[in-house]
């Protein structure tokens, strides 16, 4: 039995019937491991060492609350055998002040998944730039005059902030080139922030597809979003449908470059999206997908991340 501590939102806040971090929590409560949680806001430093307000719980199957609480208690981090940091964007200041106290626990003897300064390091829009032969034409720029060129030569093109989720704040900007310079000024707070734009993909329609990387391993079945009507977004937040499916062969391709890349980095879990074949974004702080892949094809991606997990805590 091991002692595993997720650092996610409040529980309260969990959607029981598709959440990911509930799927690992579950997985592990089933072989026999105790689940412990706590937020960001919960981490601090104690006599020298990472600290956090903890609390044990054990997962129910009742119709009220899915959990209920067998303990709370002040925990040294380095005294669980491991540490999932599973909380949600954004990926503001208290966010990265929270993989601070992580490296430092680190230090201590944690393990950490994902590494935080990892997490530190993989912006999930600009970790693209390094990967742009698998990526569409894309620009990321403060100017506005880049901004305009790069329309002009692609007509069709989709813009969006590098800190936005869940399809927030992403615009499409066709040929006639309406609003443009006002949606870049919005969401670019008149240059002072940095916005990316892609060139719009047709193949959208289709779905935008979530593959999971475990470990350095790809899980064969990707789950594809599919915009509804009048929308050009996938994301599941925005509306989208969650249809899974198995991988292309250009999915597997490029998912099995980066997997072992990306796993020897510290990222044990990485979500890659993918739009009609070209990789769009890798998103590395709380990747989602587990039960509708799980319900849909029967491939628990939940056990296969937990029988990773334990291989590299043992």
């Amino acid at each position: 039995m091991k002692k595993l501590l997720f650092i996610a939102d409040p529980l309260s806040s969990f959607v029981v019937k598709k959440d990911s971090t509930l799927a690992m929590m579950k997985a592990s409560q089933k072989r026999g491991h105790e689940v412990w949680h706590c937020h960001i806001d919960h981490l601090k430093s104690i006599d020298s060492l990472v600290q956090a307000d903890c609390k044990q719980i054990e997962i129910t199957s009742h119709d009220g609350s899915w959990f209920k609480e067998v303990k709370t208690q002040v925990q040294k981090l380095c005294e669980f055998d491991a540490i999932i940091m599973r909380k949600d964007p954004p990926f503001d200041l208290s966010y990265v002040t929270a993989t601070w106290f992580l490296s430092q626990a680190s230090l201590e003897g944690a393990k950490v998944f994902n590494a935080p300064d990892a997490l530190r390091n993989h912006s999930e829009k600009l970790a693209l730039l390094e990967f742009m032969k698998f990526a569409p034409p894309t620009v990321v720029s403060h100017d506005l005059a880049d901004i305009k060129a790069f329309h002009q030569h692609h007509q069709d093109v989709i813009i969006k902030p590098l800190d936005g989720m869940g399809g927030q704040g992403i615009f499409r900007v066709q040929a006639n080139a309406l609003n443009l310079a006002s949606i870049v000024e919005t969401l670019g707070g008149n240059g002072q922030r940095a916005l990316m734009v892609q060139k719009f993909l047709p193949e959208i329609s289709a779905g935008d597809k979530r593959v999971l990387l475990i470990g350095g391993e790809v899980v064969p079945f990707s789950l594809a979003r599919i915009p509804q009507a009048g929308e050009v977004r996938g994301n599941l937040a925005s509306g989208g449908k969650g249809v899974a499916q198995p991988l292309t062969q250009q999915e597997l391709k490029i998912s099995q470059e980066l997997a072992p890349l990306l796993a020897a980095r510290g990222l044990h879990l990485v979500g890659l999206d993918f739009i009609g074949g070209y990789l769009t974004e890798i998103n590395v702080t709380s990747p989602t997908c587990f039960v509708e892949i799980t319900e849909q094809t029967g491939h628990d991606v939940a056990l296969q991340w937990l029988t990773n997990l334990e291989k590299h805590i043992q």
